[in-house]
């Protein structure tokens, strides 16, 4: 993994916006709960996190009214210096998306590789 590009996020994008770990995405998947991979379909199509769905960054705001905004979604990209999922976050805070229902999962892929959890080809 090339980690000289992009710009290291901080662990707290934004007041309200809760940052999980791997065992807080296993068990929000285990729960039913929404998980997007906001990377650029190419990334996407290499491999996911099972039961995620894609929406790239650039698209969040047209496909917003896929989101619920009173249930937390688990938003996720590349890794920590992705810049995808910060900005998806703050155009969804922007146009009015509350902050409780957006969870950021910072390590990305990269963490979830790391780790040896399962990846899914879409």
């Amino acid at each position: 993994m090339d980690a000289t590009w992009g710009s290291i996020a901080p662990m707290s994008l934004a007041p309200g916006v809760r940052t999980v770990g791997e065992l807080e995405v296993l068990e929000h998947l285990r729960s039913g709960g929404l998980c997007v991979d906001c990377r650029k379909p190419h990334y996407v199509a290499e491999g996911t996190i099972p039961g995620a769905v894609a929406i790239p960054h650039h698209d969040v705001i047209a496909r917003r009214d896929e989101l619920d905004r009173e249930r937390p979604t688990v938003w996720f990209c590349n890794g920590p210096q992705c810049t995808a999922t910060p900005q998806a976050i703050a155009a969804l805070l922007s146009a009015g998306h509350p902050a409780a229902a957006l969870l950021y999962y910072r390590g990305g892929i990269h963490d979830w590789v790391t780790l040896g959890l399962p990846l899914l080809k879409p």
